[in-house]
């Protein structure tokens, strides 16, 4: 695997890290009301949003689907910090532990991306951006029926790996969306 990869992940890493901070500090840790259920329909419909905009070629609103693909990967990681650390709404909540949790489950995130880029080769940087679309809506599928299950699966992954997935997808949709503009 290239050290590009890593380089290019960074660097949309990044974008959605400011922007998370930025959210963080303009309305503080209310999403943390949010059962993880609400937030895969959130994360649902930026993944239908992006979906509808490639099938018909308008975007009506205007706001880039960058933006979304953004807005899915820090979704995943509210997903994930509210999974790892209670759902229980606790207003006392710094900015600055909401940020050391959403850097701990994004490094993790990324350690995982390269072994399994390594695994597959980097195969994902043929394959076409709504494809990434696609497999993130297929996760969203999986994950909600897996919490329909109340979170138990026979042999199939948990919800951690199907985030961490869709957070991966995101970032590689964004990486391809800036290779093909």
């Amino acid at each position: 695997m290239s050290n590009k990869t890593s380089q290019q992940y960074d660097h949309a890493l990044n974008k959605c890290r400011e922007i998370f901070e930025k959210k963080t500090i303009d309305y503080g840790t209310a999403w943390r009301i949010l059962r993880p259920k609400s937030l895969t329909d959130q994360i649902f419909i930026k993944a239908k949003r992006i979906r509808s905009i490639e099938e018909s070629q308008e975007n009506l609103v205007g706001e880039s689907l960058d933006n979304e693909y953004i807005g899915i990967y820090n979704y995943c990681v509210m997903a994930l910090i509210q999974l790892e650390y209670n759902t229980d709404f606790e207003e006392s909540i710094e900015a600055s532990q909401i940020i050391e949790w959403y850097h701990k489950i994004t490094t993790s995130t990324k350690d995982l991306m390269l072994k399994k880029n390594q695994d597959y080769g980097e195969a994902w940087r043929e394959m076409r951006v709504s494809t990434f679309t696609d497999l993130i809506l297929m996760k969203l599928l999986r994950i909600r029926q897996i919490e329909d299950n109340d979170g138990k699966t026979l042999v199939s992954e948990g919800l951690d790996a199907n985030f961490q997935d869709m957070m991966n997808y995101a970032i590689f949709a964004l990486i391809r969306k800036e290779e093909v503009a």
